[in-house]
């Protein structure tokens, strides 16, 4: 089976869109990430939710968790608020792994091994492998998993 059949819709956000928006996608469509794409569609990065985490939570209280214990309700009612004046490129990694990009073509085994070379748990197919071809989807190792692994055998 090849890239094209697995792939599914994935979320995307464009660099340049108000973070505060990126962060509610992430809390309506449940997944752990937003893909970044540019002007033509084309993927360019992962917008982890843990990194809109990371930016929201002082660094205090990232070297030290039991500070958010001593902090008040009202600290935490605006910690969003932040997010207001920044867009996903002031949110992501400065130092960032490349999402790895699969050709439509690709087999089963062949994404199994970008994922596995790239410990990355999710791949953007896009329409060609050139550098402005548009993203058509995505698959997930949990995706690729269940299609890799033989049915459960009834008794």
């Amino acid at each position: 089976m090849q890239a094209q059949h697995i792939a599914a819709p994935y979320p995307t956000v464009r660099a340049d869109s108000r973070a505060s928006d990126a962060a509610r996608l992430l809390t309506e469509v449940g997944r752990p990430g937003l893909i970044v794409v540019d002007a033509n569609d084309h993927p360019v990065a992962i917008l982890p939710g843990s990194q809109v985490l990371r930016f929201l939570i002082p660094r205090y209280v990232q070297d030290d968790p039991a500070l958010a214990r001593v902090l008040d309700e009202e600290f935490a009612d605006h910690l969003c608020d932040a997010l207001e004046e920044k867009t996903v490129r002031d949110l992501l990694p400065k130092e960032r792994v490349p999402l790895p990009i699969v050709a439509p073509d690709d087999t089963m085994l062949e994404i199994a091994a970008i994922m596995a070379a790239n410990r990355c748990p999710l791949v953007a197919v896009v329409e060609s492998m050139s550098k402005t071809a548009p993203m058509i989807g995505a698959i997930s190792v949990s995706q690729l998993l269940a299609r890799l692994m033989p049915e459960a055998a009834t008794t």
